[in-house]
């Protein structure tokens, strides 16, 4: 079975989380660093599409708290046919508190604060990949 893959999409940083092949488990992957540019962005997920054999995304929906769509959630509908002319399905997952989830579970484990920009984006990618995955398997049931 091919992998899916979670985007935890930021301007600088882009967080990225692959499942294993049986779809069970989400393995945390390093960041990408885009710096607000769509091509490396694109070219990025392009090579992780064919590294990890990739067939599906699963891209964190920033909606406001209240639901509304947020800019960045806008972004990524903008992000999305480019994403899908690489040849995969793309996913919406609303993400809303994900990252705040990452620092609480940093903070829990003391990760310092140096080190918690690298781990907030590949950590609230793997939450959001480990949503999608549960609710996968939830529906096959």
């Amino acid at each position: 079975m091919k992998r899916i893959l979670g985007i935890d999409y930021g301007d600088v940083r882009v967080g990225l989380a692959v499942s294993d092949t049986l779809r069970i488990t989400a393995q945390g992957l390093d960041n990408l660093v885009i710096n607000k540019s769509d091509n490396k962005f694109i070219k990025g997920i392009r090579k992780i599409i064919k590294e990890y054999d990739v067939e599906t995304i699963v891209i964190g929906y920033p909606k406001n708290m209240d639901g509304t769509i947020s800019e960045k959630a806008q972004k990524i509908d903008t992000l999305i046919p480019l994403i899908e002319d690489l040849g995969v399905n793309v996913h919406k997952w609303d993400e809303r508190l994900t990252t705040v989830s990452a620092y609480r579970t940093m903070k829990e484990l003391n990760i310092s604060q140096k080190n918690k920009n690298i781990y907030a984006d590949k950590l609230a990618a793997v939450y959001i990949l480990e949503g999608y995955l549960n609710f996968l398997n939830n529906s096959v049931k």
